[in-house]
């Protein structure tokens, strides 16, 4: 065993179960360290939190006076607790996060100092904007951007920093993160869906939109990790052969959780709370060492930031626990990737859920409204949701028989099916009263029992109803919930919009009541979206074959899916609905392509490195073991040798195969690159990358992990994924 992989396996079993901070009760800590409703009330004057008050629930703006006195009551709150620093947080285009301390300290001459937080300092600073991914908005001279408080998500403290979530722009205004766009996105639904409430009541005055996110992660070793380069630069491992014993037992899945494991997320959790994330569910996944965590639902704005922040506290706490978080969608091949399920919903400021079945037919037919549109939307719009999660490391895991497919379907269940089939079949036109008093009885008087259990999950689908919620299964681990988030409620808002300029039509034009108007604008919409509802296996091919039959699209790669961003379609529909410019979009779209890109030259060149740097020079080492126990046994048995020494001989033919193999493929991989480096269309150069350089990558990764089954197991360098997945 080599020395790297030998003092890996020696620090994890000698771990010792690090301290966890005492488990209390979860309500005591939550939101401890977060500068709340609660908090608020507890420091800030009473205008001052009117002020936020209505910020927070009507977007009003905050003048300077009032950011003062928050500003002022913030820092006084804050070092109560020990911060000695303030930060901007925010949420540029690299899919993490960004922050910049600086210190409450500042001096005011003849030696002396305050501590000094104003409402300047709360609602504005300025990060280099051209150091971020900015797709050509900002050139590399123009460093001027902004950060500007975002009060609908509170300030919290994190370590000893006050951090303040923000948007972020550039000098000219565009956004160059990803909350700017959720936030216009999130007020597009609000307006529209509001606009639709009033069919059914008047009262409805704002909706909101809520998220659910299910962060699924691998944790394994700290020092096992630091031992495989392709781990420290990648996020996942580029070569490994596959354990004799993976996840075919299904013995994981919902089982006792390791002590190490449990010990960790105890301490996550700890740190949730404080930080006001409600995470409320911890269970194995179905790869070994594989696990996930879910929160009580929030307003997604929220929800977002949480998930944000969340994926940051989960490294640190990690490391704390000599662990390594993997939020890669795929770390180890042969075992389920890690998805990131976005449950998503609507509800009014009247309590009422949207997408939930009411106890009568008036709130059954608003549920129904909601539900057909949205179902509209997707259909409507699928090529532009499935660019929503596109990215390299998503595309190991989209379409493999363990996440949903590339095509976008809409799986509803068998009850509801039957429903839209019903009310599909309601006359055209004016209804009758006993028409009326059919409809309501035989069909949207049904969907009370529609209840959460009556309607079976299907795993395979990208996009389902179940039961109160849309479950968007495609969204990937590491994923920002932000793109997805911005872009369902952008395309659920334009139809909703769309829908009521149809009825609205209607009831002036043919003299239609508002329900017969309703009801059969929703029946060509379900004869319309038909195509899109699918109740069976995505992951067969029969389901490929009928998908292309159905006019669905079926994007596989990154470069091929995010074409939809900027086709003329998503062009105007983002800026109808005031969610992004033609400039925004577009660069987004720069950006992703970009980092496609990178990501894939950078996993050549690492797999290259570990290829010939590695695995090459132990496989031939060993081989000259082997060489060397030939030579003998042909000394002693001479002209017999071969006859004691065959295997050898053979073990010795097949490594110089692997290893001429390798070579050959390193060298035209690298040729392959440098052919796609010369392209300076960022959009070819992708599609080049994707269908020239990414194939090779299995093609040595074989003959490589062929090579792990042939080495002595002492002399192989890199940790192996029986070590990594299954070590305690």
């Amino acid at each position: 065993m080599s020395k790297i992989r030998f003092q890996a396996l020696i620090e994890a079993s000698s771990r010792k179960p690090v301290e966890v901070i005492e488990d209390i009760k979860r309500s005591v800590l939550f939101g401890e360290n977060v500068f709340n409703e609660n908090t608020m009330r507890q420091y800030l004057t009473k205008d001052a939190f009117k002020g936020v008050m209505s910020a927070m629930e009507h977007g009003t703006k905050i003048d300077r006076k009032i950011a003062d006195q928050v500003s002022s009551s913030m820092k006084e709150w804050a070092m109560s607790k020990g911060v000695t620093h303030y930060t901007h947080w925010f949420q540029p285009l690299t899919g993490g996060t960004a922050e910049k301390h600086d210190a409450f300290f500042e001096t005011i001459g003849n030696g002396m100092a305050i501590e000094k937080f104003g409402g300047d300092q709360l609602v504005q600073q300025e990060p280099d904007a051209s150091s971020f991914p900015n797709g050509g908005i900002r050139n590399t001279f123009e460093a001027r951007g902004y950060t500007a408080w975002d009060p609908t998500s509170p300030a919290f403290i994190y370590g000893t920093a006050l951090c303040i979530p923000t948007i972020f722009v550039a000098y000219t205004g565009e956004a160059l993160d990803f909350k700017t766009p959720l936030l216009r996105a999130l007020t597009a639904v609000d307006d529209a869906a509001t606009a639709v409430c009033k069919y059914f009541d008047k009262n409805v005055k704002k909706v909101t939109a809520s998220l659910g996110w299910e962060q699924e992660y691998f944790l394994i070793d700290k020092a096992m990790a630091n031992s495989r380069p392709d781990i420290i630069l990648t996020g996942r491992t580029l070569l490994g052969h596959s354990p004799a014993k993976g996840q075919q037992l299904d013995d994981h899945y919902f089982g006792s959780i390791p002590s190490r494991a449990l010990n960790y997320m105890r301490d996550l959790e700890t740190e949730c709370m404080l930080l006001g994330i409600p995470v409320k569910t911890r269970h194995n996944e179905v790869a070994p060492n594989q696990f996930e965590l879910a929160p009580i639902y929030e307003e997604c704005n929220l929800a977002v930031d949480h998930n944000s922040l969340l994926m940051d506290v989960m490294g640190k706490v990690a490391s704390r626990h000599q662990l390594k978080v993997l939020l890669h969608e795929k770390p180890f091949a042969g075992v389920n990737g890690s998805g990131k399920h976005n449950n998503w919903s609507l509800s009014t400021d009247t309590g009422i859920n949207l997408l939930a079945p009411g106890k009568t037919p008036m709130s059954n037919l608003q549920f129904l409204t909601f539900f057909i549109n949205t179902i509209k939307a997707v259909y409507d719009n699928e090529e532009l949701i499935r660019a929503a999660v596109a990215s390299a490391n998503n595309d190991h895991r989209l379409g493999a028989n363990e996440a949903p497919p590339a095509i976008i379907s809409v799986f509803i269940g068998e009850q509801l099916t039957k429903v839209l089939e019903e009310l599909e079949g309601v006359t055209n036109g004016k209804l009758s009263p006993e028409e009326k008093t059919d409809l309501k009885l035989n069909v949207v008087g049904k969907i009370p029992d529609v209840l959460l259990d009556n309607t079976d999950r299907n795993r395979t689908s990208p996009f389902a109803f179940t039961g109160n919620k849309f479950e968007f299964r495609a969204v990937g681990s590491f994923a920002n919930c932000a793109n997805p988030m911005t872009v369902l409620n952008t395309v659920v808002a334009k139809q909703l919009k769309d829908f009521k300029v149809e009825v609205d039509a209607l009831i002036e034009s043919q003299d239609l009541k508002k329900d017969e108007a309703i009801f059969n604008v929703l029946r060509e919409y379900i004869k319309a979206t038909k195509n899109v509802l699918f109740e069976g296996n995505g992951y067969g091919d029969a389901w490929e074959i009928e998908a292309k039959r159905r006019g669905l699209s079926n994007n596989k790669t990154t470069p091929e899916a995010l074409k939809a961003r900027i086709s003329k379609k998503s062009i105007a529909l983002f800026e109808e609905m005031n969610v992004m410019s033609k400039v925004e979009t577009e660069a987004r779209y720069e950006i992703e392509v970009e980092e496609y890109t990178k990501r894939i030259q950078i996993e050549s060149r690492v797999l290259g490195d570990i290829a010939g740097n590695h695995v090459v020079p132990t496989a031939v080492k060993y081989q000259n073991l082997l060489i060397k126990n030939v030579k003998g046994l042909k000394e002693i048995f001479g002209k017999d040798f071969e006859k004691y020494a065959g295997e050898q001989i053979k073990l010795i033919k097949g490594i110089s195969e692997h290893i001429e193999i390798i070579h050959l493929k390193v060298d035209e991989m690298i040729d392959a690159r440098k052919k796609a480096n010369v392209i300076t269309d960022l959009e070819e150069m992708a599609a080049e990358y994707c269908t020239k350089v990414k194939p090779f990558f299995d093609e040595i990764r074989y003959h490589c992990d062929k090579l792990e089954l042939m080495v002595d197991d002492e002399l192989w360098p890199l940790t192996k994924y029986r070590e990594m997945l299954f070590t305690r």
